[in-house]
């Protein structure tokens, strides 16, 4: 099988703090070394990029060392936490940042999805932006005419086609990038998780989509999701990222085995380490569980912070699995109960868990006004683990294909 991806000794370095900050030493130590073919000396120092630890040097790996091949048709999943290097890697390859050193060699045309915006002009239809797109990718305008009744049609957005998209919902925005990245004729399609925008609907037309491109048209597609179940469905091969480095490279559910053990560090308390908000934000979470299987009370203590009096909050807690799938959402009161004027608020919540697989969760906690204005989300910040089946003698495999609650059911 021909390659379509080769990256040999890929690394890429960020330097933190304000710009223009060097000296003319620095600089003239830097061209003197380019002029012997030395490494960058300052880059010698640079730190590996863990964000929960206070480094030593300006200057951070984002990414570094990587060697792997993609070969042409594979669906690959890039995984990793938050940070890992997943978007810089997805950047280098889409040639929107150069590496710092290291080469990347890649056969064909490149379609990238990258974030809500990304190669749109914003004071442009969506029609103009189609042909816009079209032509950076060096596609004739008869063959951008011959697939634009198609990339509408998936789209779903035919009605506002000729507005600006700076008038787009973030939604509708993500819906006719895919569409234009799917449809128009490149060889790889690379797509950060910029699909989670979209409703659930959308989301599973995408990954159809996706599936549809590499097994049937024998396209390239890089994948980045923190949902470890879309990665499992559409994704035979994956690469696992912490701190710029490839952990596991191979077959996908054996690198999401690494993934959660690697991720998942459970922990039932968190405290906030960021400077006090003007604005409601959470402060400190406490989770512990009691019971046994089949029903479990999940008990979580919650300290909110707000120094201005604000319209009243109520909370709300995403429980997620190992896999990053949210399966059930807690409300304890529907109607907004906080109210802030410059007090500490201490939110103590119940909450009944009854059926649980074994896994780890982990908990997300929200707090606003509605549901479309938010005050502080603080997500994965503490979690829990369930060990035992709800079913005396049942067994669940990794890839929770019978669901995640087991309920009550008995013949009568």
């Amino acid at each position: 099988m021909a390659k379509a991806i080769k990256v040999e000794n890929l690394s890429k370095a960020y330097q933190l703090g304000n710009f223009g900050t060097g000296t003319i030493s620095h600089d003239l130590e830097r061209f003197w070394a380019r002029l012997r073919g030395k490494e960058d000396p300052f880059l010698k120092i640079g730190e590996v990029n863990d964000r929960t630890q206070k480094g030593e040097s300006d200057i951070v790996w984002s990414l570094k060392d990587l060697n792997f091949e993609i070969e042409q048709g594979d669906s690959v999943g890039i995984i990793g936490r938050n940070g890992a290097g997943k978007s810089t890697l997805l950047k280098v390859l889409s040639r929107v940042t150069s590496p710092t050193t290291g080469s990347v060699k890649i056969k064909g045309r490149i379609a990238s999805l990258l974030e809500v915006g990304t190669g749109f002009h914003p004071e442009l239809s969506g029609r103009e932006n189609i042909y816009l797109n079209g032509a950076i990718l060096g596609m004739r305008k008869a063959e951008i005419k011959r697939k634009f009744d198609e990339i509408v049609d998936f789209s779903g957005v035919e009605r506002y086609i000729d507005t600006p998209v700076k008038r787009y919902s973030s939604g509708m925005y993500v819906r006719l990038a895919f569409a234009v990245a799917a449809y128009l004729e490149s060889e790889i399609l690379v797509v950060d998780e910029v699909l989670a925008v979209g409703d659930a609907e959308f989301q599973k037309k995408c990954l159809g989509k996706m599936g549809e491109m590499s097994k049937g048209q024998g396209r390239t597609v890089l994948f980045v999701s923190h949902n470890m179940d879309s990665i499992l469905n559409f994704c035979e091969k994956s690469i696992l990222l912490n701190n710029g480095i490839i952990i596991a490279n191979g077959n996908t559910n054996e690198v999401i085995q690494v993934y959660k053990q690697d991720v998942f560090e459970l922990s039932n308390h968190w405290v906030s380490t960021s400077a006090t908000k003007s604005a409601p934000a959470i402060r400190e979470v406490t989770l512990s569980l009691t019971g046994k299987q089949p029903t479990f009370e999940l008990n979580i203590i919650t300290r909110v912070e707000g120094e201005l009096k604000t319209p009243a909050a109520f909370i709300a807690f995403d429980i997620q699995n190992s896999m990053g799938t949210t399966i059930m959402q807690a409300i304890p009161q529907l109607t907004p109960f906080m109210h802030f004027d410059g007090t500490t608020i201490i939110s103590n919540t119940s909450i009944t868990l009854h059926g649980l697989i074994p896994d780890s969760y982990k908990v997300s906690v929200w707090i606003g006004p509605h549901n479309d204005h938010t005050y502080d989300w603080q997500r994965d910040i503490i979690s829990f683990e369930i060990e035992n089946s709800p079913t005396q003698g049942r067994t669940f495999p990794h890839h929770y294909g019978n669901g995640f609650i087991v309920p009550d059911s008995r013949l009568i």
